[in-house]
């Protein structure tokens, strides 16, 4: 039988932060994509549990966490993932985050070198002035006006199934549900990507750190080797690409995922 996480929440500097954790032994701290929750991770938070305390937290301004008013910024939603590990009392953790996550991960291991002592980037965006010029105008994805016939919703399932598996209409589901979640904003997770500074950030960054690729994410594989070529501090930095993966990289690839994370965290040395 799969172990099931124990959900609680942390009262913060910030408001309550909600999360899921499992397994005991150095923290892994789970940070989610945008707009969804802990939940991304509830397929592969129990293959990393052995011999680790594996943390998965709404980030702040997602899921169940506390609310983040607009503008929202990266910088923010690194203050509320620190303050969930200090409510915790864990002083440090290794970081993974995906897609937004792995933004806001950047910002934990650049801002706090010593509470991050291994860095794990999915499908982590590259967010230099291009992009942030690209994106001034609104994220282009999860935008939706509510509608009183509903036709939101499949608006919103519409823009995301083009990059899902075609045959897991499941996690299609479970993406609407936080998309819906009471205060989150789908479109300001996405701006707050656009917002980060991240070409004056990522060269801080001294932890030993993985990029993890999909090789079906056509947003965000390409930034692989953009991030490679930045991480110019970072005591050592490894690659690896997972076959078939798409944006639900956590979800659909758990297996996959758990045993490259894994064999990345046994050479190191925290």
């Amino acid at each position: 039988m799969t172990p099931v996480p124990t959900r609680g929440y942390a009262g913060t500097p910030h408001g309550q932060m909600h999360y899921a954790e499992l397994g005991e032994g150095p923290a892994v701290l789970l940070l989610h994509q945008t707009p969804r929750s802990y939940d991304e991770f509830r397929e592969v938070q129990p293959l990393l549990a052995g011999g680790h305390r594996v943390i998965a937290m709404d980030m702040r301004g997602f899921g169940l966490s506390a609310p983040l008013p607009a503008p929202q910024t990266i910088e923010a939603i690194a203050e509320g993932a620190f303050a969930l590990l200090d409510a915790l009392g864990e002083n440090q953790a290794v970081v993974l985050g995906h897609h937004t996550g792995g933004a806001v991960a950047i910002e934990m291991a650049a801002s706090a070198p010593d509470r991050v002592p291994a860095l794990v980037l999915s499908s982590a965006p590259w967010t230099d002035a291009a992009y942030r010029e690209a994106h001034a105008g609104g994220p282009g994805v999860d935008e939706a006006e509510t509608a009183v016939d509903g036709t939101h919703l499949t608006t919103l399932w519409a823009l995301r199934q083009p990059y899902y598996p075609a045959d897991r209409p499941d996690l299609l589901d479970r993406f609407i549900r936080d998309a819906l979640a009471p205060g989150v904003d789908p479109a300001e997770g996405h701006l707050a990507c656009s917002r980060y500074v991240m070409e004056d950030r990522i060269g801080r960054i001294e932890a030993p750190t993985l990029l993890l690729g999909a090789s079906d994410d056509p947003f965000a594989l390409p930034d692989v080797e953009r991030l490679r070529a930045k991480l110019t501090g970072a005591a050592r930095v490894e690659v690896a690409v997972v076959d078939g993966g798409t944006i639900p990289l956590m979800e659909q690839k758990a297996p996959e995922v758990a045993e490259i994370v894994l064999a990345f965290l046994r050479r190191g040395t925290w």
